[in-house]
C-alpha cells in the first residue's frame, strides 16, 4: 500500500520530513503536489515549500527530473519498491496550508504529501510516530492502530479522501461529544487559560445536533466521526471544511471566558462559523457541483455554483443559531441587516453576476485589491441574500428552501448537481418555475426585492443615516497617530468625483487638520466645493471635495420585528424562524 511517514525534521526551521513509499511504481513514475486546496479557491502553488527532495530503490539512488512547478518523474524499475524523502517548509498559521513549531504542528494533505499520479484511487496510509513526548494528534481519518495520543497508523480509502483530512498536532485541549449518536471531538489551541471550554462544547454540540436534524431528522449523519480544529490566535478569522472535520481559526479573545455569561458579538461569529463549516459537510463536500466531481489538483476548477454552496450555506449559519436557541430573533435580524447592508454598499453588485463572481472568484474574490469593491460581489453574502429572498417566497407559497435542500440530497444522493438540479427543485417545491427569480438574481445585478419580501414577514426595514465616509464614497483607515488613509474609493462617489485615490493621507479639510474621517464633517458643506488637503507620493495636492446633499447616497439598513404583525406576517415569520 502507499504510505506516507511524517516526521519533525527541525521544528524551529518549521520543517516537515516526507517519506512515501510506492510499491511497484510505474516506469517511470510521475508524482506531482495539488496547486490549490478544494474549499479555497486560489492556485497557492504549494510546491514552493518543498526541497531536498531525492529517491531510492533499496541502496540505489533513482534519478529524478522536475517536469514543472509542481510534478517530478522517478526514473526507476517496477518491481522494487520506491521511496522518496523530502522537506516541507510549513510557517502558515491559516487553515489552508501547513504550520509547525516547537509548540504547535498542523497540515493539510495538499502541502505536504505527493500524489503518485496513475494510483490515486488506491488506499493510502500515513504515519504520525516520532513527535514530542506531550503532543497528541488529532484527525479525522480512520486509525489502523494508534496509541492513546494518536500517534501510529491512518488510512483513508484514496488520495482525495487522504487530502481531506487535516491534522492537528501539539498539547491541544480535546473534548469530546455525541450528536444523534455520532462521536465529535472539539480540540483547542493556543487558548488562554480562562476560557470556557465547557461552554464552547455545548454550543457546538447544539449546532451540530440541529444541523443534523435539518438534514435527517432523527437519522445519522453520512459520517463515522467529526473533528473540530480550532486554532486560537492573537488575530485571525477563518475555517475550511473537509468531509468529516474542518479547521478553524479564529482570535483568543472571541472564545467564551469563565464566569462571562453574556454572549458577545465575536463569540456569535465564531459560532456561525462553527456553524457555516458545518453545514459543508453536506453542503459542497457531499452535494456538490458537478464541476467538482472528479478535482484537477493541478489547476483552477470553475464553477459558477458558488452563490449556492457557499452562499446557501452562509445564509443557513446564522439561521441554524437561531434555530439551536444560541441567539434571539433580534440578534439573528441584526446579523441579516448587516448582510444586506454590506452587498448595498458595494458598486460591484451592478457589475458582476453572482453566477459570475463564482467563476471569477479564482482572480478576483481570494485576489481583492482596493478596486474589488467596484468589480465584483460576494458570492457568500449576495448569495446569502438570494437564498433569503427563495426562502421568504418559497414559505409565501407554501413550501421552504428547507425542503429544497433536503429535495436535492434525496435526488443526488448526496452528490453532484447542476444548476438544472437546483432549478427543478424550486419548481418542485414552489409549483411553478422560478426560473425568472433566478436570471434576475443569480445571473442579474439589480437589488433583490428584499424589503416588501421581509415587511410580509414582519419585519421592518429602517434605512440608516450615511456615515460620512459612505456619502462620499470612502472606506479608510484611521487613528490619531497614524491619521486618514484611504483604502478603497468607491465608483461614482464623491471622492472619486474629485480625484481621491487609494493611497492618498488626508491632511485636512477647508484649511483644518483631520485625524479621523469624522474630523471633516463640521467642515464640509452639502453641494459646494470645499478645498480637501492630502499627501500622495511625497506630494501635496489640494482637490475640490463636494459633499453630496442629505440622503445621497443611502446608508445601511437595519431591521426589526414588527410590534403588530398581522396574523399571517405573524405566522411566516415564526415558521421561518423555527424551520
Amino acid at each position: 500500500m502507499i504510505s506516507y511517514r511524517i516526521d519533525i525534521a527541525d521544528a524551529h526551521a518549521h520543517l516537515f520530513r516526507v517519506t512515501l513509499t510506492i510499491p511497484d511504481p510505474a516506469t517511470p513514475q510521475r508524482l506531482s503536489l495539488p496547486v490549490w486546496i478544494p474549499g479555497s479557491y486560489l492556485v497557492r502553488e504549494f510546491a514552493r515549500h518543498l526541497s531536498a527532495m531525492e529517491a531510492k530503490q533499496g541502496t540505489r539512488r533513482v534519478p529524478l527530473t522536475q517536469l514543472d512547478k509542481t510534478s517530478w518523474q522517478a526514473d526507476c524499475g517496477a518491481r522494487s519498491p520506491l521511496v522518496v524523502s523530502y522537506l516541507v517548509y510549513a510557517f502558515d498559521t491559516s487553515v489552508r496550508t501547513a504550520f509547525l513549531d516547537a509548540r504547535r504542528g498542523f497540515f493539510n494533505g495538499t502541502s505536504l504529501l505527493l500524489r503518485v499520479e496513475g494510483r490515486e484511487a488506491e488506499p493510502q496510509r500515513m504515519e504520525l510516530r516520532e513527535l514530542p513526548r506531550a503532543w497528541q494528534v488529532a484527525t479525522a481519518m480512520p486509525p489502523v492502530k494508534i496509541d492513546a495520543a494518536g500517534r501510529g497508523t491512518y488510512e483513508a480509502a484514496s488520495y482525495d479522501a487522504l487530502v481531506d483530512h487535516p491534522v492537528e498536532l501539539g498539547s491541544f485541549w480535546r473534548g469530546r461529544f455525541e450528536a444523534q449518536g455520532v462521536p465529535h471531538e472539539l480540540v483547542v489551541s493556543g487558548a488562554l487559560p480562562d476560557v470556557d471550554t465547557d461552554r464552547l462544547l455545548a454550543d457546538a454540540r447544539r449546532i451540530c445536533e440541529t444541523e443534523i436534524a435539518f438534514w435527517h431528522g432523527s437519522a445519522k449523519p453520512p459520517f463515522e466521526r467529526y473533528v473540530f480544529m480550532l486554532n486560537a490566535v492573537d488575530d485571525g478569522y477563518g475555517g475550511l471544511e473537509h468531509r468529516a472535520s474542518t479547521a478553524l481559526i479564529a482570535a483568543r479573545r472571541d472564545l467564551p471566558q469563565r464566569g462571562k455569561t453574556e454572549t458577545s458579538d465575536a463569540y456569535v461569529t465564531l459560532l456561525g462559523l462553527i456553524s457555516h463549516e458545518y453545514f459543508h459537510t453536506w453542503n459542497v463536500k457531499r452535494l456538490r457541483p458537478r464541476d467538482f466531481d472528479r478535482y484537477d489538483y493541478t489547476q483552477e476548477n470553475y464553477t459558477e455554483l458558488l452563490w449556492f454552496f457557499e452562499g446557501f450555506t452562509s445564509y443557513y449559519d446564522d439561521l441554524l443559531l437561531l434555530r439551536a436557541g444560541l441567539i434571539d430573533d433580534a440578534r439573528y435580524l441584526k446579523l441579516v441587516a448587516k448582510t444586506i447592508s454590506g452587498v448595498l454598499s458595494a458598486p460591484g453588485r451592478k457589475v458582476q453576476s453572482v453566477a459570475q463572481a463564482s467563476f471569477d472568484a479564482w482572480v478576483k474574490y481570494y485576489r481583492s485589491d482596493e478596486n474589488t469593491p467596484n468589480a465584483t460581489i460576494s458570492y457568500y453574502t449576495k448569495g446569502s441574500l438570494v437564498a433569503l429572498a427563495l426562502d421568504l417566497s418559497l414559505r409565501e407559497a407554501k413550501g421552504s428552501l428547507d425542503e429544497v435542500m433536503r429535495r436535492l440530497w434525496a435526488r443526488s444522493e448526496g452528490g453532484p448537481i447542476g444548476e438544472n438540479d437546483i432549478a427543478q427543485a424550486l419548481r418542485d417545491v414552489a409549483g411553478r418555475s422560478l426560473a425568472d427569480e433566478l436570471r434576475a438574481w443569480v445571473h442579474g445585478t439589480d437589488d433583490l426585492p428584499l424589503q416588501p419580501l421581509l415587511e410580509r414577514f414582519g419585519v421592518q426595514w429602517q434605512p440608516q443615516p450615511a456615515t460620512l465616509a459612505q456619502r462620499l464614497g470612502l472606506r479608510v483607515s484611521e487613528s490619531a497617530l497614524t491619521g486618514v488613509k484611504v483604502s478603497h474609493v468607491l465608483r461614482g462617489g464623491a471622492a472619486e468625483r474629485a480625484g481621491v485615490s487609494t493611497g492618498d493621507e488626508l491632511l485636512a479639510v477647508d484649511g483644518w487638520r483631520i485625524r479621523r474621517i469624522d474630523d471633516a464633517q463640521r467642515l464640509l458643506r452639502p453641494g459646494m466645493p470645499t478645498p480637501l488637503l492630502l499627501s500622495r507620493d511625497q506630494r501635496v495636492l489640494t482637490l475640490p471635495l463636494v459633499l453630496p446633499k442629505d440622503g445621497e447616497p443611502a446608508g445601511g439598513v437595519a431591521l426589526a420585528l414588527d410590534a403588530k404583525p398581522s396574523r399571517t406576517a405573524l405566522a411566516l415569520r415564526k415558521a421561518w424562524f423555527a424551520g
